[in-house]
Order: structure tokens, then sequence, then C-alpha cells
């Protein structure tokens, strides 16, 4: 087209496309959380231990792999439905992990908080390889104050799917916490 010709270049027509939809909330589940999974939590034993993640990509589903236990995802377990009434709290490392971790731990202690839980510990998984900074070891320090802290150093194996050829001592101090022996289930068949 010819600069100053009048004509006006054609634009393509606006493409149709379904928003996004958040699923409802349901009642019980707390705000940082996902929506439930129909019986995703159910315990094995009342003493199960049930992982709760602060947020996506925290570590639970890899400790609970290792460790055993119940992934329950993002929401804290209803011991009333059979859910595990003993729980750990997974974060990472990075700032918005132990926001998220923060939030978890004043939705657990608020007054509308779920009932009937017993929190063993707040496990950090390291974010990233090497040493944190000052700032985050401070929120840390912060965490210590009010509950039993748990650090897992990075583990490369996990970052590809894999299984660590050798445990951190970190795991195994873990593992007398929670009452499971690092991975049982194979060990059993």
């Amino acid at each position: 087209m010819a600069e100053g010709s009048g004509a006006r270049p054609k634009r393509p027509a606006p493409r149709r496309t379904t928003p996004l939809r958040r699923p409802a909330p349901v009642s019980g589940e707390p705000s940082w959380g996902e929506p439930r999974r129909g019986g995703a939590g159910r315990a094995k034993t009342r003493d199960t231990v049930g992982w709760v993640k602060a947020h996506g990509g925290a570590g639970a589903t890899s400790l609970a792999d290792v460790l055993g236990g119940v992934d329950v995802g993002a929401r804290w377990p209803d011991p009333s439905r059979g859910e595990p009434h003993r729980v750990v709290l997974v974060g990472r490392t990075s700032a918005r992990g132990l926001r998220s971790v923060s939030r978890a731990l004043g939705e657990l202690r608020g007054e509308d908080g779920p009932r009937g839980l017993d929190l063993l510990a707040v496990v950090l998984v390291a974010d990233a390889p090497g040493r944190l900074p000052l700032g985050l070891l401070g929120r840390i320090r912060v965490l210590r104050s009010v509950v039993h802290v748990h650090r897992v150093p990075w583990i490369p194996a996990w970052r590809m799917d894999r299984r660590p050829r050798t445990l951190p001592r970190q795991l195994v101090t873990l593992a007398d916490l929670v009452g499971g022996e690092p991975y049982a289930e194979e060990a059993v068949s």
C-alpha cells in the first residue's frame, strides 16, 4: 500500500477463545490451596503423615515418595474423613516459598483454621544449590521461632525426576521425625 493512499490495512478478525475459569472454591478449603481431589489424601493408617505443600513445586510429592506418607496437596487434611492428622508443611527456600509457608501457618493457627491436626514440622527444600542470601536466612529464623523447621539441601537427582544414589543426612533425620523409612515401599517388594 502506498503511504497516504487513505486505505487502511486489514486487521485479522478477533479470535474467539473460551475464557479460563477457576474452579469454584470448595467449602473449608484454605485460601492458598487448590481444589480438593477426591480421595487423594486417604491414609492407610491413622498415624500416616500427610505432606502439605504451601505452594506448587514445593517438593511434597518427592518427600512423600522418599519417606512415605500421603501427599495431600495444597490444603489441610480432614482427619474426620480418614485423612492424616499428623502433617508436615513443605515449601521452597525462595522468597515466594517462604511467604507461602508463612501464609499457610497463619491459616493453620487462625481462628478459622482446621482443628485436630498435629503439625510435626515445616520442611524447607532448597530452591537452588549453594548458600542462601542473608535476607532469606532471616526469614527462616523467624519461622524457627514459631515452629520446628527442617531444611533439605538441593538434590540434583530430583531435578531430573530420579532417585538420589545416597540420601542426605537431613532426609534421614526427617525420616526419624515422621516415622518413615526412606523408600520403604520398595524395600518390601
